[in-house]
Order: C-alpha cells, then sequence, then structure tokens
C-alpha cells in the first residue's frame, strides 16, 4: 500500500509556542502550573502536560488566588483578563501571535467608529476570546445566511476579521457577499489570513488529487483538523479524521491502494507515526512525503519567561521571532 505524507502537517508555530510557554512555566516556577481551556486542541498533548504538573480549568474562578496562569492559543476576553486580575493571578499569554493580531486589527477598526463583523465559527474558543477583545458590538457570520440577515448601524462604516483557523477558501464566499452587501467595507489583506491553516488545507487538496483515501489525524474538537477532513471529501476523496491511531476502522481500507495522511496543526507528529504504524498491521507500506512547503515560522516565547525552554537549550527572548 502506497503511503503519502502531506507537506506541511502537524504542528504550526503557534501550537508550539503555547506548549513551550506551559513546558517553560513549568521549569521555571515549578508545579502546579494553571491552563485556561485546553492549550492547544489535543489530548495527548494536553494529557502529556498534566504528567509534567500543568491543571486545566474552564473558569478563572477554578484557580487559586495568586497562582501561575497560562492563557491558551486561541486567546481570552478582557473579561477573562479583569477576573484574572482582581484574582492576582499572574498571567502568562499564550495567545498565538496571528490571534493577537486579529484582535489588534478589530480594535483599530472600532475606534475608528467602524461595526466589526467577525467570520467564524460560534462556540469556538477563539472567536469567543476576539469577540471579547474588541469594544462595541462585533457581528459573527459564519455563512451566507447570516451575511443576508445582517443590521448593522451604518452599512459605510463596516470592516470584517476573520478566525485564523479559516483559510482564504473557508472565507472567500463570505467575503464576497459582504462586499456586495457593503461597498465600503474593510478588511484585512489576503497576507493577513493565517500562514498554516492555508499551508494545509493547500497541501490536503493537491495530496487528495493523487491517493484513493485521505486521513487525517487530529481532535474532533479541533477547527483546523475537522476543516482538514472536510478539504478531502471536497476534493471527492473519501476521508476520515481520526484522534486515536488504533481506532482506524479496518472497512475504510479495503481496496485501497493509496492512503494520503495529514495532520492538524494542534496534532504531533507521534500521533502520525502511530497511525503508520497502526496500518502496517494491515499491508506492507511504501512511504514518501509529498513535495511542498517547508515551514520556518517561530514565534518568541513572552518577556514574562526565562529564555530557557524546559529542554534545557538556552535561546534569547524573540530570537528568530516571525
Amino acid at each position: 500500500m502506497r503511503v503519502i505524507l502531506a507537506q506541511p502537517r502537524g504542528f504550526c508555530a503557534g501550537v508550539e509556542r503555547a506548549i513551550e510557554i506551559v513546558e517553560t512555566a513549568l521549569h521555571q516556577y515549578g508545579p502546579p502550573v494553571y491552563v485556561r481551556h485546553e492549550i492547544v486542541h489535543n489530548r495527548r498533548v494536553v494529557e502529556k502536560l498534566k504528567a509534567k504538573g500543568a491543571r486545566f480549568v474552564e473558569q478563572i474562578d477554578q484557580i487559586p488566588d495568586g497562582a501561575i496562569t497560562v492563557f491558551s492559543a486561541h486567546g481570552v476576553s478582557r473579561k477573562v483578563e479583569q477576573d484574572a486580575s482582581l484574582r492576582q493571578l499572574q498571567p502568562i499569554d499564550a495567545t498565538c501571535p496571528l490571534v493577537s493580531k486579529v484582535h489588534n486589527e478589530g480594535r483599530r477598526y472600532a475606534a475608528k467608529g467602524h461595526d466589526i463583523i467577525l467570520i467564524g465559527h460560534k462556540g469556538h474558543p477563539e472567536v469567543e476570546g476576539t469577540m471579547g477583545q474588541i469594544p462595541g458590538k462585533v457581528f459573527l457570520v459564519s455563512d451566507l445566511e447570516d451575511v443576508e440577515a445582517l443590521k448593522v448601524n451604518d452599512p459605510d462604516k463596516v470592516a470584517y476579521i476573520t478566525q485564523t483557523t479559516l483559510s482564504v477558501d473557508d472565507t472567500r464566499e463570505v467575503i464576497s457577499a459582504l462586499r456586495r452587501r457593503f461597498p465600503l467595507i474593510h478588511g484585512p489583506d489576503v497576507k493577513d489570513i493565517c500562514y498554516a491553516t492555508q499551508n494545509r488545507q493547500a497541501a490536503v487538496r493537491s495530496l487528495a488529487a493523487q491517493v484513493d483515501l485521505m486521513l487525517v489525524v487530529g481532535a474532533q474538537n479541533s477547527s483546523n483538523s475537522n476543516r482538514l477532513c472536510e478539504v478531502g471529501k471536497d476534493s471527492g476523496v473519501p476521508s476520515y479524521l481520526i484522534d486515536d491511531p488504533s481506532k482506524i476502522n479496518p472497512e475504510w481500507l479495503v481496496g485501497i491502494e493509496s492512503i494520503g495522511i495529514s495532520a492538524g496543526a494542534s496534532t504531533p507528529e507521534e500521533l502520525v507515526q502511530e497511525l503508520i504504524g497502526k496500518l502496517r498491521e494491515s499491508a506492507e507500506l511504501d512511504i514518501s512525503t509529498m513535495e511542498g512547503i517547508v515551514e520556518n515560522v517561530h514565534f518568541g516565547l513572552p518577556a514574562t519567561l526565562d529564555a530557557i525552554p524546559a529542554t534545557g537549550k538556552s535561546r534569547p527572548i524573540g530570537a528568530e521571532t516571525a
């Protein structure tokens, strides 16, 4: 059986930074370190950090006063920040810098008196954090019907921002509909879309044209992992999202000669290798990696942390920062 690995796949720079922040906080302050919400959407990552002394909670009031507290890569609202301050918590912000960029764009538009439209999925922690970071009314839209139902204060003073785990392709139709309804609408350039989301979806789209089956390794609650699976399906190839490689359905492999494998931006490579090991139980594998973009992006640690990660390897704060 031929197996082709997507390139790129797996961890993005924002996820790597968030995990490194928790590990460095544990190294610097000692356990326990409290993390509000899953640091990233992957059970394996969360369980490994728990074993090192991280404690994950959903609400600030579950954290003891004065404790070291990490905000997840998805970002948090201003209210969460204020609640943490009232509890005298010691916050370390692991918000992905690309998410923070969206927050800043939204606040900049709001300061100019624009109504803000956020393209994203209701209930996603990044969306909740972004809406809570921008003063005034933020309108959430997910599809064309939401766009048609919008009732803004001034059609000539509108701006849009997007959830980072949506790609150019995900938002193209909605943005076009917004521009038809509000010809003067402002919004970010295409280059501001999260590079990792776009790169992984483009790789899956290309890979799907070469294989009989697409397997995406990622958590069921991971927005970007689910979208990778949808991209495979939209390309006309049977595609499945797998959070536990040991539970792969043997029926998926019947009559299959070639398989494409990708992984969400919060998925560690070890899970991809476990999936390959599981496939080896069914067939002899010919494994290759597709040609694709090699990502060399790295985000530095917050200034509140020493530049000595848990690995013991020192790195100056801000070094190799994208």
